[in-house]
């Protein structure tokens, strides 16, 4: 008999606890269907475009792969999916190997350390495109740092100044990705080491560690997460990014997102369903690269007996 009494006990327990699971999933109900109504209607929308579902445009070819034939058939569509990836990926990966250090700083106390947290944060209160129109203003070849060149006698003329915007090197566009998320990595790291705490770090050091292998061994495993989860988020911004590529590039061929946005602005309304394609294929494509950069962390995890 006693089994049975318990198990009527657990029942009467667990009941509270049931029901206050539905109660919390009614009160996020709204928000969820508000969220995937949204976003989900408007991505099944663009898919249903880019494979030639327009009615109110006239156009009823569904399904048809003509669009992403078309495109992916076309050697410029590689070239700016190869322009796309390297601004995100060099911006990325700049503003880690800046943000880590930063965020080590950060996390230590110094006489200066509220100023030196103050000018890491500025960024973040600037608008994006406040970033861009200082780019102009400094890297131009009519800016800031081209006439301080010439006055200083480096160049007879500020237009004699090295080519830095407009280009399909993309130092600004770089410049301004890196200038904008680097804030955002190193605060996003200096909350994963303030969690961690100090001991181990404290404990290395008692056991004769250097600070290479304290850096190595200690600190970069324990900040991995927020570099994997900063870096993932930086990478979608800087690929999807338009102003940037659009105001700083280099032109024809442009990246991805300022294509697609010209298909938009076509008079034709048949190239809005060719800029669906080229949407839905930088997302296919950034989701393969986001989907192996996570799983090849997994993997490193794993490795390390922490999965």
């Amino acid at each position: 008999m006693m089994p049975k009494a318990l198990s009527a006990h657990s029942n009467i327990s667990a009941s509270p606890a049931f029901m206050q699971n539905l109660r919390d999933i009614a009160e996020i109900t709204p928000l969820l269907v508000v969220l995937l109504g949204l976003f989900g209607g408007a991505v099944v929308l663009g898919v249903l475009q880019s494979f030639g579902y327009a009615p109110w445009f006239g156009i009823n070819e569904f399904p048809t792969t003509e669009y992403y034939e078309r495109l992916w058939l076309s050697s410029d569509f590689w070239v700016s999916l190869g322009l796309t990836l390297y601004y995100g990926f060099a911006a990325t990966l700049i503003g880690l190997v800046l943000s880590v250090p930063l965020s080590i700083a950060l996390s230590k106390k110094f006489k200066a350390s509220r100023l030196f947290g103050a000018l890491i944060r500025l960024p973040l209160m600037v608008p994006y495109t406040v970033g861009i129109a200082l780019a102009l203003v400094m890297l131009g070849n009519g800016g800031l740092l081209s006439r301080i060149s010439a006055g200083l006698g480096l160049i007879d003329d500020p237009s004699q100044f090295v080519q830095i915007l407009k280009t399909h090197w993309g130092c600004g566009i770089i410049a301004v990705y890196v200038w904008k998320q680097v804030p955002f990595m190193t605060l996003t790291l200096s909350a994963v080491l303030a969690r961690k705490g100090e001991d181990t770090v404290e404990a290395a050091m008692v056991l004769g560690a250097s600070s290479r292998q304290i850096f190595w061994r200690v600190t970069l495993p324990q900040i991995m997460p927020g570099i994997v989860s900063a870096s993932l988020i930086c990478f979608a911004f800087n690929i999807g990014a338009f102003e940037a590529p659009f105001i700083l590039g280099g032109g024809y061929p442009d990246t991805l997102p300022v294509l697609a946005w010209r298909y938009f602005q076509d008079a034709n309304y048949a190239f809005q369903l060719q800029g669906m394609a080229v949407v839905v294929s930088l997302a296919l494509v950034s989701g393969v690269f986001l989907g192996a950069y996570l799983l090849g962390y997994r993997r490193w995890e794993r490795a390390r007996g922490r999965v």
